[in-house]
């Protein structure tokens, strides 16, 4: 099992998966949490079973794979809808995470969770908390640029998340992702440093 983890977060656009890039190349595994709620519902899974049997054959599309877009447009019409779907998903998704950490080699290792604000008190084994920060300007200027939006919608995005206040009360460490990749790596580089120091500690 690696040794340390370190919680990756961040709000939207706020640059998480260039952050998850940069650990990567320094050799450290990251473990994504949208990865692991692709994964538990591969075909053939129990949860794929579970939200058929719960939600009907409308929540598989014509492959007998989930239908996303159908059950997102399900999920955010109805609140109820969406806490059943996350009572099946989230405690095989935290498990699957649990499992990668447990077979990581590493020293440390990175768990990318993007609603980690949200379900902080399921993450309370890890070490450390690494929040990604960026200028909401700069968040919805990429918004826009990504997603072919505009930038009310971009602004709605935002503001269904967590707030910056609420992610940045949980970090241990804070990224702030506003230059280029270099300088992002660079500040990678030296969270890097001090996490390979907190593991010989």
């Amino acid at each position: 099992m690696s040794g340390f983890v370190v919680a990756l977060t961040g709000g939207i656009a706020s640059g998480k998966s260039a952050v998850e890039r940069c650990f990567e190349a320094l050799g450290v595994r990251a473990y994504d949490a949208d990865i692991a709620a692709r994964a538990v519902v591969e075909p053939g899974s129990e949860a794929l079973a579970e939200v058929a049997r719960v939600f009907g054959a409308s929540a598989l599309d014509a492959e007998g794979r989930l239908d996303r877009a159908a059950m997102r447009q399900r999920v955010f019409a109805d609140p109820g809808a969406r806490t059943t779907l996350e009572g099946i998903l989230h405690p095989r998704i935290r498990q699957w995470l649990r499992d990668a950490v447990e077979a990581d080699t590493g020293p440390y290792c990175i768990l990318s969770i993007p609603l980690l604000v949200e379900n902080h008190a399921h993450y309370a084994w890890v070490d450390r908390v690494l929040v990604v920060d960026a200028p909401e300007d700069t968040r919805i200027a990429r918004l826009v640029r990504r997603d072919g939006i505009d930038d009310a919608l971009a602004r709605k995005m935002i503001d269904a998340q967590a707030s910056r206040e609420q992610r940045l009360a949980i970090a241990d460490d804070v990224i702030v992702n506003d230059g280029d990749e270099a300088s992002l790596l660079l500040k990678v580089e030296a969270l890097h440093k001090r996490y390979l120091a907190l593991t010989t500690d």
